[in-house]
């Protein structure tokens, strides 16, 4: 590799590509394992077989339950919501009802007008208040406000006592409520205490849920005289609610037509309904149920909305509680599936055993006879295929052995031939004794850069033709050096090398002369193509997965074409090869039958030079 921060662009697949091919090799391993015996291959067959239809069956069912399930909780939710919704109008316009005064409402007014002045009128209204507050269980007070005067009266329960109170206020009409009642055209307005506490806490419990305002307006005059209000406990309304269960994973929600809460049994939720804007989506709806998600959760919301539009009952229900009985079906489907999963298993198994036991037998007498034994037979038994397949065998031996014989004479012509022409071949030693006396002249000359060429060029020699295939890395370095001593004899000072080797590398075992491919082609690319000097840098360091051993020069490069072209190469055939790099071709071809496809050549290269690279797998054999 080049210095650090000068590195080079090279083409290779990522690790996550080698991590994918190893596993799809172990998968395809394994396959090959399973499908080694026709045993394991019925049995997988069969057991594949009964397990889609388990699944199917158990999907299919799965599916219908479900869906089955969502009809019946959105059937049986709507009818409950529709009564329940039905009883709470009725409780809230029987309030309205009760608030309107019957046959005395000109006495009402005449005693609201003139309370100031006659005591009668006090004690009048007073007492119409009592009556109002005993008429009913459900209201925790009650009190009348005096527009003109800013004075109220109020009854409501103190200690087990009930108290009859009465002064001037002139916050109440400063309060939000006030001024909606006053504009109302329909002359009430009921306000939700359900999540915000009463504006004028003195009259109210600290459990009323509602407060009920109802405008008196003189007859002849239409002016507003007083302002009567209500404020219910919650009693009543747990009754009617109690109507519609709330299970786990089940909220209730009551709201009045500006979406404003009148019950919540989860503050918190209905926030995070509101903050969605699902709340406010219901009045673009019908009556179908909605789905809601939050933190991961899925809610069937059904809701129900009264004939006046007023009032809406919402029931949101997680699905994964709907889906319960249909999950617990399911489980059950699969723990019967496995039971019976088994006990087909077994089954299979014994019945695919009995029947390639007869294969068996054939298959060990076939590995009998690949294995030289060339006289034996299967026994036959029975008239089915197998048995015709085992008679097809034994007529295939008793050829096979006649075969034998009349191969047996030609492989001797053969062996004679190729012993003649091995004795027709230069015997090294003949080289090596030429070269010797080459050199010994050379010393007795006094040449002796001739001489150490001469034992350069034999010890070269020798390492090429010798029958080792992988050398030690240490080998193969003094190799490159008498190489590079012989070849600057052509090139002199133009031919530079330097080399930064790891010692814990000295002993990796290497394809011979593979290092020698790489410098090769640099001097050809490279040393040749220019007329500076040029510096040939070999290294070697591990990385994570790999050793990498690069030969890099400082020459003109190759082009991307032609670049493009050699790395098209290694792709190649044998018989598809030629050209000037046919060397390469035939290193990376050697690195990956050697050590598998995660190994081969790589290269990279751009007008500041070109860099080859060697990657040998750690551990790889």
């Amino acid at each position: 590799m080049g210095r650090k921060g000068n590195r080079l662009p090279v083409t290779k697949h990522p690790y996550f590509g080698r991590y994918v091919k190893v596993t799809k090799l172990k998968i395809t391993a394994i396959w090959h394992v399973l499908s080694s015996r026709l045993l394991y291959k019925l049995v997988i067959l069969f057991t594949s077989i009964i397990i889609l239809v388990v699944t199917s069956l158990t999907v299919i069912s799965y599916q219908m339950i479900r869906k089955e399930s969502v009809k019946h909780s959105i059937e049986s939710t709507a009818n409950n919501l529709l009564l329940v919704n039905r009883n709470l109008q009725d409780y809230m316009d029987g309030i309205a009802q009760y608030s309107l005064p019957q046959l005395q409402y000109d006495d009402l007014i005449h005693a609201i007008m003139n309370e100031k002045q006659e005591y009668a009128s006090r004690m009048y209204l007073e007492n119409y208040l009592r009556r109002l507050y005993f008429g009913r269980s459900d209201l925790d007070g009650i009190s009348l406000y005096i527009v003109q005067e800013q004075k109220y009266y109020s009854v409501s329960r103190e200690s087990y006592n009930i108290a009859s109170r009465s002064g001037y206020d002139q916050d109440i009409a400063n309060q939000p409520w006030y001024n909606t009642v006053l504009h109302r055209t329909d002359n009430q307005y009921f306000q939700s205490l359900a999540l915000t506490p009463a504006d004028n806490s003195h009259l109210a419990q600290s459990d009323s849920f509602m407060a009920y305002h109802r405008v008196l307006r003189s007859i002849a005059s239409r002016q507003p005289q007083a302002i009567l209000t209500f404020y219910v406990n919650p009693s009543a309304r747990d009754t009617i609610l109690q109507d519609t269960s709330i299970d786990a994973g089940e909220h209730l929600i009551f709201t009045d037509a500006n979406h404003i809460p009148f019950y919540v049994d989860d503050p918190l939720f209905y926030q995070s309904m509101l903050a969605s804007g699902l709340i406010k989506q219901l009045q673009y709806q019908t009556s179908d149920p909605l789905t809601w998600t939050i933190d991961q959760q899925r809610y069937m919301v059904m809701y129900n909305t009264s004939t006046s539009n007023q009032w809406t009952l919402m029931k949101p229900i997680l699905y994964s509680q709907i889906y319960e009985v249909a999950n617990t079906t399911r489980n059950l489907s699969y723990l019967i599936g496995t039971g019976f999963l088994l006990i087909s298993f077994a089954l299979v198994t014994v019945l695919a055993n009995e029947i390639t036991r007869p294969l068996g037998h054939l298959s060990k007498q076939m590995n009998r006879f690949s294995s030289g034994e060339f006289e034996i037979e299967a026994t036959v038994k029975g008239q089915d295929e197998i048995a015709h397949l085992t008679k097809h065998f034994n007529d295939m031996v008793r050829n096979t052995n006649e075969l034998i014989n009349e191969r047996y004479r030609m492989k001797l012509v053969e062996q004679n031939a190729i012993l003649k022409a091995l004795e027709a071949e230069l015997n090294p030693h003949f080289l090596y004794n030429a070269l010797q006396a080459i050199s010994t002249k050379a010393l007795r000359s006094g040449r002796l850069d001739i001489a150490d060429m001469v034992d350069n060029l034999a010890q070269t020699l020798r390492y090429c033709i010798g029958g080792k295939d992988i050398v030690m890395a240490s080998e193969e370095l003094k190799h490159i050096e008498r190489y590079l001593s012989l070849q600057k004899a052509r090139f002199g000072s133009r031919l530079q090398m330097t080399v930064h080797w790891d010692d814990s590398l000295l002993q990796l075992p290497i394809p011979k002369l593979s290092i020698q491919s790489l410098v090769e082609n640099s001097i050809k690319h490279a040393v040749e193509q220019v007329s500076e000097p040029v510096m040939i840098t070999i290294t070697a360091h591990l990385t994570d997965q790999d050793v990498l051993i690069t030969v890099r020069d400082n020459g003109p490069g190759i082009s991307p074409d032609r670049l493009e072209q050699v790395l098209a190469s290694f792709k190649q055939t044998f018989i598809e090869r030629e050209g000037s790099h046919i060397g390469l071709q035939n290193l990376h071809t050697r690195l990956q039958i050697l050590y598998g496809e995660q190994a081969g050549l790589l290269i990279a290269s751009d007008k500041t030079g070109t860099e080859l690279s060697m990657h040998i797998p750690q551990g790889g054999k």
